[in-house]
């Protein structure tokens, strides 16, 4: 069987990730690029007994160096590894997606056109002239509308013919353009007469034009390109003029407009991207959206906790006829039983999640959050879009994790999720309040109001931490991007989409779920009665050490469960106090703790100790379903371990800031 290799090409929202999945469904892997945070994936599909390995480049507006994701998608094209290059544009709005086709002109790789988005095109009252495209261009054009399965059959005979018969990109009226200016001529002068690997000799040019640094360091004479280099300081304005009337010239002809902007949406826009209505508009947006995704969700959580218990049912029988001891039963309910409910449990909340967002997202409102936020979230080293992922943490870590898929640079998206983790979820309310109610009374408000505090501190602290890595400054540039039209979602694309990310969250959420709660089983368990568990021996040998974090061994057991499970915190003090029942049903939320446990707690741990376990709850790893959620977003299991060590020695630290400041006044 013959194998091909394709790589995808476009901008953001340009429909690039639909006919990725559409084209290799579940046979793609998702990985990293060698030395960068930036998302590699890839996939293949079988046609006419040819394997087609697709790449899906990272999504960018140019292919400049302001990001590793650019220097990587340049790099990987111009490297011949790839037989061709499918450039994506957006047909509802070709003046602005096709600027990534005009930038890319130049580099000497088989190319063809994929116009997406035609549905919305018409919609809009545009009619687009293929053949009047494919004339001026050189090279093969189609239209598709990328949500329905039945278009895939004519770009997959598209994609045969444009190998078959290889076809480059003609620009000369561009280069035509670069050459009427004079700055454009001297940057000539300056680069090999043959061009480089795959760029020739325009194309290296116009990136000099560009200010691009990494092509300058290509280059020999590198006195002579310095000086071009500051001479050149606005030679970028020079190039887009160019780029921008070279697509004014392709679409002479081409594209008919018949159809005006809606004046409703056209008010809704005005208001959407103002500095000030616009968060407002877009928080109330977002809040709606998670109480959607929960309302939805809902019912799936429901059946997943609701498995529990007759699953442990029929294990433990099933395990007693056949005369097994009590300790087996025991580990296949925590280790199996409950990670299927719990999992299942996740699952629904990452569909609600990702059919509600996705909705919002195809809809066109996305962009628009991007946009109003950009400078708020700039300070943390974040684009915009990371404001949606870090309001919907508060109803849940996991959530806010799943959230971060809309990110396209894989970097931030980290990062997000790392500071999505400091963000106090709907099982922090559930346990706090009962805490700080038990040690400080009315004075609970107070605490609560210093959790908050501490939680701006915990981001920037960790934004500035981590940045350096995933968001470094000097990769940091200004926001571009174009604001998608308004239009129809495309609810079969969508449902698609969600039902691929639940399935992959199912493989990956339940490795990590059963990993995590066989460990704890394993050193919570008691085999035998009266027999000290090795958390509690543990616990009680390093109690020295947890001594300078504020917490006795009790609160440190309650502090390890409460990364499993924040709901589990009390129950595990009951079993320490009155010595009845199990630490890993209680750390599991199995059973319920003892009613008069926080009277107990309140007379037995001291006022300092009881807000340092409040501090290291509240921004502990925030529970082993956020861990899963991680994981399967991030496709990184060292950057999840980090993550979760950060935040267990950040919180243990936290902790023992707290205990050692507040001892001195209570």
């Amino acid at each position: 069987m013959k194998e091909r290799k394709i790589v995808l090409l476009g901008q953001p929202n340009s429909g690039k990730s639909t006919v990725f999945n559409n084209l290799t469904g579940a046979r793609q892997h998702v990985g990293n690029w060698p030395g960068k945070t930036v998302e590699k994936k890839e996939g293949t599909f079988v046609y006419n007994d040819t394997t087609y390995t697709v790449a899906d480049l990272p999504g960018s507006y140019s292919l400049s160096a302001n990001s590793d994701e650019e220097i990587v998608t340049r790099d990987y094209i111009a490297s011949g590894e790839a037989e061709l290059v499918c450039v994506l544009a957006d047909a509802s709005q070709l003046e602005r997606s096709l600027f990534m086709l005009a930038d890319y002109a130049g580099i000497h790789t088989p190319t063809m056109l994929v116009l997406t988005m035609t549905d919305v095109a018409v919609q809009k009252g545009k009619t687009i002239n293929i053949s009047v495209l494919e004339e001026k261009l050189g090279i093969p054009v189609i239209a598709m509308n990328a949500t329905e399965r039945r278009e895939y059959d004519k770009l997959h005979r598209s994609f045969e013919k444009a190998l078959k018969s290889p076809r480059y990109l003609n620009a000369d009226t561009l280069f035509a353009g670069y050459r009427q200016t004079e700055l454009y001529n001297e940057a000539l002068a300056l680069t090999p007469k043959n061009g480089m690997k795959h760029y020739s000799v325009e194309w290296i040019a116009a990136k000099l034009m560009d200010g691009d640094k990494v092509v300058a360091d290509m280059l020999a004479d590198k006195e002579a390109v310095n000086a071009f280099m500051q001479k050149a300081k606005n030679g970028s304005l020079i190039t887009s003029d160019c780029k921008f009337a070279w697509i004014e010239e392709l679409l002479d002809g081409a594209v008919i407009r018949q159809k005006s902007t809606s004046e409703i949406l056209t008010k809704f826009d005005r208001a959407a991207i103002d500095k000030k209505k616009g968060k407002w508009i877009a928080i109330g947006i977002v809040l709606a959206a998670l109480c959607g995704s929960m309302l939805i969700a809902s019912p799936f959580m429901g059946l997943g906790f609701a498995l529990i218990p007759p699953l442990s049912s029929f294990v433990t029988t099933l395990i007693s006829l056949v005369g097994g001891p009590i300790w087996l039963s025991d580990l296949i309910n925590t280790s199996v039983c409950m990670s299927v409910g719990w999992v299942v449990a996740m699952v629904g909340f990452v569909f609600g999640v990702n059919l509600v967002f996705g909705y919002i997202e195809q809809v066109g409102y996305m962009a628009r959050v991007s946009y109003v936020f950009d400078n708020v979230m700039n300070k943390l080293g974040l684009q915009g879009k990371s404001v949606m992922p870090l309001l919907m943490s508060f109803g849940c870590t996991m959530g806010g994790a799943s959230g971060a898929r809309v990110l396209d640079n894989w970097g931030q998206k980290l990062l997000t999720i790392a500071l999505a983790w400091a963000v106090p979820c709907g099982a922090i309310f559930s346990v706090i309040p009962t805490l700080t109610t038990a040690f400080f009374g009315w004075g609970s408000v107070l605490v609560v109001i210093f959790l908050f505090a501490l939680m701006f501190l915990h981001m920037f602290v960790t934004a500035k931490i981590f940045g350096r890595k995933l968001s470094p400054v000097e990769n940091r540039a200004g926001l571009i991007m174009e604001l998608p039209p308004y239009h129809k979602p495309r609810w079969k694309d969508i449902i698609r989409t969600t039902l691929n990310n639940v399935w992959g969250t199912f493989k990956k959420a339940f490795i990590v779920v059963f990993v995590i709660a066989t460990v704890f089983w394993v050193i919570s368990y008691s085999f035998h009665e009266g027999e000290t568990s090795l958390l509690q021996k543990i616990g009680e040998a390093i109690e020295p050490v947890t001594k300078l974090f504020g917490l006795s061994w009790q609160s440190f057991m309650a502090f390890i469960a409460s990364a499993i499970s924040k709901e589990g915190v009390l129950g595990v003090f009951s079993v320490v106090f009155t010595g009845e029942g199990s630490i890993i049903d209680m750390a599991t939320n199995v059973t319920s703790a003892d009613a008069a446990i926080t009277e107990i707690m309140a007379a037995t741990i001291s006022k300092p100790e009881g807000l340092a376990l409040i501090v290291a709850v509240t921004f502990n790893v925030p529970c082993m379903m956020a861990v899963a959620s991680t994981y399967n977003e991030t496709h990184s299991l060292k950057w999840t371990l980090k993550i979760a060590l950060y935040y267990i020695v950040s919180a243990l630290i936290l902790s023992g800031v707290t205990y050692h400041i507040t001892n001195i006044f209570m």
